[in-house]
């Protein structure tokens, strides 16, 4: 009976720390430590010291902190994400800052049986540096090409052996670790990231950094082309019509023609030109 009561007041001291953390912080992420290597976890953890606040909770436990969390909009629907084992991650950061952060975090490691390949896995032609055995076998099961040359085993051809999403199996993870390929990715990676009210998954936080930032310049040129048209002022481009609305007055004063001070220099010199080019034509 007290084993019981001790265990019930250890639970229920675990839901109000986990109501704390959700109360503390904006950004509330949960990942999947699905085969997350115990080295990684703590070297992240150390490398997010100071940004991101990472723990492992029983999936109990956030479930019934979150039933009992109140003003914060839509947190219930992180109930349907607390499946499996996972750890989460409070912070204030953006979760597209976070997302980023997990994602070059990652690194190659040696694929083991039953690891997800997270790109195709391409095994370079060259020479594998091993000498003719049953290597060659080995390489050959799993679709390798080869050929004895020097006294190695030599691979023809750049060759996928596993494609994107593909799992891995026994026999090519095997090949991979003797050819010394590193070919997946380990780390954490967020299933969904709830954002003061809004809800992202992991689909919504991934995002092409190279392709948005050529979407930004090219609504940045738009934008200018467009307030240079209107001759609408910015701060921006406010340069650019004084320099454009000074060439429309030199030509206009040029063409009609007005004398000013600023002009007379090139007026003079443009009639000595049309008087020059008569002159010749009259001489012909």
């Amino acid at each position: 009976m007290m084993l019981q009561r001790q265990v019930l007041i250890r639970k229920a001291q675990q839901v109000e720390e986990a109501k704390k953390l959700i109360q503390q912080y904006k950004v509330i992420g949960i990942a999947s430590l699905h085969k997350v290597r115990a080295n990684q976890l703590q070297e992240l953890k150390k490398k997010l010291r100071g940004e991101v606040y990472m723990r492992v909770i029983k999936n109990t436990i956030m479930d019934r902190a979150i039933s009992e969390c109140e003003g914060r909009a839509n947190l219930e629907r992180l109930r349907g994400f607390l499946k499996g084992s996972n750890i989460f991650l409070f912070t204030n950061i953006n979760p597209f800052k976070l997302a980023l952060l997990l994602e070059k975090s990652k690194v190659k490691m040696f694929a083991k049986v039953g690891d997800v390949a997270s790109e195709d896995i391409i095994v370079p032609a060259g020479n594998t540096g091993l000498p003719p055995g049953p290597i060659i076998s080995q390489l050959n099961s799993v679709g390798l090409p080869t050929r004895i040359e020097s006294g190695s085993v030599w691979i023809n051809r750049d060759t996928v052996v596993a494609r994107k999403g593909e799992v891995i199996s026994e026999r090519l993870a095997a090949v991979l670790s003797k050819l010394g390929i590193k070919s997946v990715e380990a780390g954490l990676s967020l299933k969904v990231v709830y954002d003061d009210g809004l809800i992202l998954t992991d689909e919504d936080l991934h995002i092409d950094l190279e392709e948005v930032k050529q979407e930004i310049i090219d609504a940045h040129i738009q934008a200018l082309n467009l307030s240079l048209n209107a001759s609408y002022p910015t701060s921006e481009n406010i340069s650019t019509l004084i320099g454009i609305a000074w060439n429309e007055a030199y030509n206009l004063a040029m063409n009609a023609p007005i004398v000013t001070p600023e002009l007379i220099e090139d007026l003079i010199r443009k009639a000595y030109m049309e008087a020059s080019i008569i002159k010749s034509k009259i001489e012909s």
